[in-house]
């Protein structure tokens, strides 16, 4: 039987100094100046106009990505997060979390950041080459990552995320893992370690650089996993590993198919409405300007996700988890027997690619290989 599962809430400010060349995102060059108090009150006309979506549940998390969310001031995030608070209901330990970008600019607003309820930071690093990070197009470069932890640290920030990319132009396996060797020793509580891939509508499709081999990204991914292994990181998902304890919650609930709410410019959400018994997946209005002129309507899109293509949306997100999941959710999520893929689970598991005990549904270490292949018995 459907029921309504927690909710989380995304904020998208869609602004970035200049467009990386790897980035598919919903990002523009931000201008000289940055509507930020307009930009605020959209994201709160937007929350606003949502707010019957909740049902009635409190927030579990916010994460508030981009583009570059640590651009705008700590006075705009302190504005966005009085006005979320006055909206919804924030659970007592919710978890917050601001992309930030480690340039100085923007690390010199960590303390403030802070103070504004911000308890989770998750810092787009990517590598500690300043060869590799120009290549990205990034516009930090290695020391002032450094610097931008050990800032956070100062600010009061117990729970950091870095992002590092591994596969990038001209990387060799020993590059790859100096990167991870080097975030490793910043203790971060987690790190979201993934292979650099050519995303449609970027510079790097339309002009692609040379990456390492697919027997040289298999090295780098194996010997990886082995070093965050052993410096006490679980791989809980395809690329996200923590400390006992600092999975992000935010991300774990989408890849539980849980609810979450989408605001800001391109933002995407997906919503149960338990008295319809449907699934509803939602997109706001794309160009930053167009959004922040809406007043009674921020909703471009609204599709109902039909009842057989449920079990592979569920399953898009759950065979993410090295965990797997349980039969209960399933039911839960999607409101359909467990019996309607039981027998491809079955198929699944006798050829090796899953585990299906006692209710619970897992893919195995071949079966993580070859997720695609997974998913094709479910279309």
């Amino acid at each position: 039987m459907l029921a309504l599962p927690p909710l989380g809430l995304y904020i998208h400010i869609p602004w970035c100094v200049r467009k990386c060349p790897y980035c598919d995102f919903n990002s523009h060059r931000a201008p000289t100046a940055l509507p930020e108090a307009d930009y605020v009150d959209a994201l709160l006309r937007d929350l606003a106009l949502d707010a019957p979506l909740l049902q009635s549940r409190p927030v579990d998390s916010i994460f508030i990505g981009g583009g570059t969310p640590s651009l705008f001031s700590a006075e705009a995030i302190a504005s966005l997060m009085r006005g979320v608070g006055n909206l919804v209901t924030i659970a007592p330990k919710a978890e917050i979390t601001l992309e930030a970008n480690p340039g100085t600019v923007e690390a010199e607003r960590f303390a403030a950041f802070r103070r504004t309820g911000i308890n989770r930071l998750s810092l787009g690093i990517q590598s500690f080459s300043d060869a590799a990070l120009q290549r990205l197009g990034r516009i930090h470069d290695a020391q002032q990552a450094r610097v931008a932890v050990a800032v956070a640290r100062d600010a009061g920030f117990d729970n950091i995320n870095l992002d590092l990319m591994h596969g990038l132009p001209g990387q060799s396996e020993a590059q790859a893992l100096a990167d991870l060797e080097e975030g490793l020793s910043l203790a971060p509580e987690h790190l979201s370690w993934y292979q650099l891939t050519l995303e449609p509508n970027t510079e790097f499709y339309r002009r692609p650089p040379t990456l390492p081999d697919d027997d040289t990204v298999h090295e780098i991914q194996a010997a990886g996993q082995g070093l965050l292994a052993a410096a006490g990181y679980g791989r809980y998902e395809v690329s996200a590993y923590g400390r006992p304890g600092r999975e992000s919650r935010h991300n774990l609930n989408y890849w539980q198919f849980g609810d979450y709410l989408g605001i800001g410019a391109g933002a995407h959400g997906k919503i149960t409405d338990l008295k319809g018994g449907s699934i509803y997946r939602l997109r706001k209005y794309r160009q930053p300007d167009h959004y922040r002129q809406q007043t009674i309507n921020f909703t471009a899109e609204r599709l109902a996700v039909a009842a057989h293509d449920l079990p592979l949306e569920f399953l898009l997100n759950a065979f993410r988890l090295t965990g797997g999941f349980h039969q209960s959710l399933f039911e839960a999520r999607t409101g359909l027997a467990f019996g309607s893929i039981g027998k491809r689970i079955e198929y699944l598991a006798g050829k090796g690619l899953l585990t299906w005990r006692g209710g619970h549904v897992a893919p195995t270490t071949e079966g993580q290989l070859f997720v695609n292949n997974l998913l094709e018995e479910f279309l």
